[in-house]
């Protein structure tokens, strides 16, 4: 902390330094002033949270201090010290919020006790400042996720627009005389590669970016002409809703893509409805702006803002049948031949180059027939799909490859399926070898066995070998010896079983291949470093 010491005589404040023990107030810097306007000046610079004054002094004396300070600096604690015992003087310390008024000559205990007071006044107001600017700054984080989940409540029921009227107006100037909008959007799924990968790792902050540009130019003029926001129903949209001055909609729109593109070196398309009523026409005109978007034809070079369109969205164009090419793919996967697999996918691109003009709604229903089959593959080729096979980005929505001036790269989409087909080759050929390989068909039978008393005698007899044969290749193949591998299999198993409390002990012995209690638990702790009871009661909820 900091206090100031403002008194016209050195002597005085040489004794306020001298009988205030500022250690314990944890006061670190002292500053004096002969009168208050030099005061004034410290203050102004320094800050400090404690101030002693004097109340009669020359150019500026206590009395216009403690105005002073109301007015411009009313967080400091001010304790009044004077020779002059005056009603007056007295009431305007109280009036100004003075601490106390000590009387010359000072009393050590009454000052250090004032000190004190003004110490603990300064840090509860101190704290209760610090929670409200917290308050505040978690008050204005939450602010614009409250109104982006209102706004996008709105377009899906837009009946909810009475309860919001008043607070969308006072915040927006969305009041009772807007009866249309248009409502456009930007789709995620229309940036350029390079803008993609640059907000890779924080799309959140490319979401930002783009309402905080967006939102500027609605607001820009006499009024607000729009809400740029996030929209909570998609994960990959921003929506824009303007209600004033439409007829000039398109051009307003231009800015918003210019500006985009001179602040993120990228752009993206947007589709934009016509004028709907307001509020119940909210979801035909989100419907409107969507169709617009996807309806684009891909094949064209960049045409950033796109119009809804009744006529072309009535047309229905005849799509090219994925399912023809499904049969010639799947034997190119089980043939193993990257070379196969390439000429086949070429084979589809090539019917894909001859057409005029490509759409979001086309590509994207191939890429979930590709991937309805491609699951049905996974099903047919492998008993058990690989983890690897079957993560969620290989189920995942199409991203589309589109070229820096939005056009479909078909290059890097049919590098995409071959990529993809490729791996599931792959990965059936090593499936396929595993298979065929009989240690890993005693692996599987041991798996399915193990609670059955095994036997190396047992398993060469079953599949035909010697023992010394099947011993030697599973130490190769899996490093470790068969009764191991069996004992290894048994304490997994015991481990899920034991985290049963209604189960014995004995009970779990003998579901994993031990009529002998004794003798599992020997090998359990031998295996896993506790016993059954102690692992029992250290994974128990």
């Amino acid at each position: 902390m900091k206090a100031i010491i403002v008194d016209d005589e050195k002597h005085v404040r040489e004794a306020i330094k001298l009988l205030v023990p500022w250690e314990r107030f944890e006061i670190t810097e002292i500053y004096e002033a002969q009168d208050g306007l030099d005061a004034a000046r410290l203050i102004e610079v320094h800050k400090p949270q404690i101030i002693f004054t004097d109340m009669v002094m020359p150019l500026r004396g206590g009395r216009e201090l403690l105005d002073w300070l109301q007015q411009h600096y009313p967080a400091g604690k001010t304790i009044v010290i004077s020779g002059h015992d005056d009603f007056e003087l007295v009431r305007h310390t109280v009036k100004s919020g003075g601490i106390d008024y000590i009387l010359k000559p000072i009393d050590a205990e009454q000052l250090i006790s004032a000190v004190m007071k003004a110490s603990e006044g300064w840090h509860k107001e101190e704290a209760e400042r610090q929670q409200q600017m917290e308050r505040n700054i978690e008050r204005n984080q939450f602010k614009p996720v409250y109104w982006e989940k209102m706004l996008s409540s709105l377009i899906d029921e837009p009946s909810g627009y009475e309860a919001c009227a008043e607070s969308l107006n006072a915040e927006f100037g969305l009041g009772p005389e807007v009866k249309e909008c248009i409502v456009a959007v930007l789709s995620l799924d229309t940036i350029p590669l390079p803008l993609k990968a640059k907000f890779a790792s924080n799309l959140d902050l490319l979401f930002f970016s783009l309402t905080n540009i967006a939102g500027e130019l609605l607001k820009s003029g006499a009024e607000v002409q729009g809400i740029a926001y996030r929209y909570w129903s998609r994960e990959n949209e921003v929506l824009l809703l303007l209600f004033r001055e439409l007829e000039h909609a398109e051009a307003k729109l231009a800015k918003i893509q210019a500006a985009i593109l001179a602040a993120l070196r990228g752009t993206l398309d947007i589709g934009a409805s016509s004028r709907c009523a307001f509020p119940s026409g909210l979801g035909t005109a989100y419907k409107e702006a969507r169709q617009a978007l996807r309806a684009r034809n891909l094949l064209e070079p960049r045409k950033l803002i796109h119009r809804f369109e009744p006529d072309k969205a009535a047309a229905t164009q005849k799509l090219l049948p994925f399912t023809e090419h499904v049969e010639a793919m799947r034997l190119a996967v089980r043939s193993g031949s990257e070379e196969q697999i390439r000429k086949v996918i070429g084979e589809w691109m090539e019917a894909v180059r001859g057409l005029d003009s490509i759409t979001q709604e086309q590509l994207e229903h191939w890429w979930h027939e590709y991937t309805v089959v491609r699951s049905r593959w996974l099903v047919e080729l492998f008993r058990e799909p690989p983890p690897q096979l079957a993560r969620p980005e290989d189920n995942s929505a199409l991203s589309m490859p589109l070229k820096p001036d939005g056009t479909l790269s078909l290059s890097l989409w049919e590098e995409q399926l071959t990529r993809s087909l490729t791996g599931l080759s792959r990965e059936l050929l090593t499936y396929q070898h595993q298979d065929s390989n009989v240690i890993f068909d005693i692996a599987r039978y041991i798996q399915n066995h193990y609670h059955q008393d095994i036997t190396l005698q047992e398993i060469a007899s079953h599949f035909y070998l010697s023992r010394e044969y099947i011993s030697r290749k599973f130490k190769q193949e899996f490093g470790v010896n068969l009764s191991d591998y069996i004992s290894g299999i048994r304490m997994d198993k015991a481990k899920l079983l034991l985290l049963n409390p209604h189960l014995r002990i004995s009970q779990v012995a003998e579901m994993v291949g031990y009529d002998d209690e004794k003798y599992f638990s020997k090998v359990f702790k031998k295996m896993v470093g506790v016993s059954p009871n102690e692992y029992r009661k250290e994974h128990q909820p």
